[in-house]
């Protein structure tokens, strides 16, 4: 399959975790080349030359998502650069744990900004290109507590919610215009997320997702014939809410 036949798909947060295995899974379907966005340009390139040794066009890009003003006009540059963007994964987030009493506004607006407002702005940065061409899917990574609320996670929780809100919205707005919207809500997935030193939780890591069972979910959502989307996924761990 030539370059011009395949699908292009941007992914954030592709350093590590969830976002790095679904680069990997989409460059085994031989169906999908990749742009790679996040802040490690080092790892970044590691999961690149993983894509290409898979079959995969990759390149990696450098943007750092919780500078907000300056996300927009960057993915708009990263599309022109890749030859437009058909599939947007909007996984890049942090992890945040404290009482809603102890959470300082400063650490409330970060997580807002990197876990839904940068999410806003990469959709708005592949918005007018998809647009243009009649056809796009945007898959959002949220979590399982935008629905199910856990102590110690009220930040996190509300930047979640508000992205299946943002989903749910958009998917109306742009259906009209041929742009399907999937929010995926995994449970606890074994990622880096849990080594952040924003976040202090204590669970068993070996009953977790794996970012490859959530990759190969959001890979199956974005390659559906066009006809046909997944609106809302819920994706648990079998041993259930950790």
């Amino acid at each position: 399959m030539s370059f011009e036949q395949k699908q292009r798909a941007l992914i954030t947060g592709a350093s590590s975790g969830i976002g790095k295995a679904t680069a990997l899974a989409f460059a085994e379907t031989k169906q999908v080349d990749i742009a790679l966005a996040g802040r490690s340009i080092d790892k970044l390139q590691a999961t690149v030359e993983a894509a290409k040794h898979a079959g995969a066009n990759a390149k990696a890009y450098f943007v750092d998502l919780a500078c907000v003003s300056q996300v927009q006009e960057n993915i708009q540059a990263i599309a022109q650069d890749f030859g437009g963007i058909d599939i947007l994964i909007n996984n890049a987030g942090m992890g945040y744990t404290a009482s809603l009493s102890e959470t300082p506004l400063s650490d409330w607006q970060k997580v807002i900004d990197l876990n839904l407002t940068s999410a806003f702005q990469c959709i708005m940065g592949v918005l007018p290109g998809m647009r243009d061409r009649q056809k796009g899917t945007i898959v959002n990574v949220a979590s399982i507590a935008a629905k199910q609320a856990f102590p110690k996670w009220g930040a996190y929780s509300v930047s979640k919610a508000g992205l299946v809100a943002l989903s749910q919205t958009l998917a109306q707005e742009e259906r009209p215009h041929g742009i399907r919207v999937t929010v995926i809500c995994p449970g606890a997935v074994n990622t880096e997320l849990w080594n952040q030193p924003t976040v202090d939780a204590n669970l068993d890591r070996s009953k977790m997702l794996t970012p490859e069972i959530v990759a190969r979910t959001i890979v199956h959502a974005a390659l559906l014939p066009p006809q046909a989307v997944i609106d809302e996924l819920t994706l648990m761990p079998s041993a259930g809410a950790l």
